[in-house]
Formats: C-alpha cells, sequence, structure tokens
C-alpha cells in the first residue's frame, strides 16, 4: 500500500519511457567486461572498536526510583497494556 504512487492521467507514459530507458542503461552496463579493471576501494576487515566491557557499581534502589513517575513497594509502576480480549 505504502508504494502505490497517485498518477495524473497520461503520467504513465511518461514514466514508462524513463523506466525504459532506465533499464536499457543497467542492460548495456551489465554487458562491459570490468574483469581487468582493479577495484576502486579496498575491503579491510575492521577490529571491534568497543570498549572493553568493564563491571561496575549500579544505582542503588532508591536511586534508580528518585525520579520514577510512579513507584510501588520498591518498583516502578507503569500502565498496564494488555489487551483485554
Amino acid at each position: 500500500m505504502l508504494a502505490r504512487l497517485a498518477l495524473e492521467p497520461g503520467d504513465e507514459e511518461f514514466y514508462a519511457e524513463q523506466l525504459s530507458g532506465i533499464l536499457v542503461h543497467i542492460d548495456r552496463l551489465q554487458q562491459l567486461d570490468i574483469d581487468a579493471i582493479p577495484p576502486t576501494a579496498q575491503v579491510v576487515e575492521v577490529a571491534n572498536t568497543l570498549r572493553e566491557d568493564v563491571p561496575r557499581p549500579g544505582l542503588d534502589q532508591a536511586d534508580a526510583l528518585a525520579n520514577a513517575p510512579a513507584a510501588v513497594d520498591g518498583f516502578f509502576r507503569v500502565p498496564s497494556i494488555q489487551e483485554e480480549t
């Protein structure tokens, strides 16, 4: 549904000609012999550049709940998202 385009009457022929031209160009490109052409870029594997995962102390329960909109018995209170059937 998202890919449907609204075209004005008469636009179909215009776009069909453009698409046909693009497809002809692609066909010509596929016929080229590119075996002797060196690549313009080299694929290089990059090592994992993420930092080491180092354990550190977290928040205590009171600090974690300090800015919560609602808390009950030491837990975050959130609205229910269950749908009734």
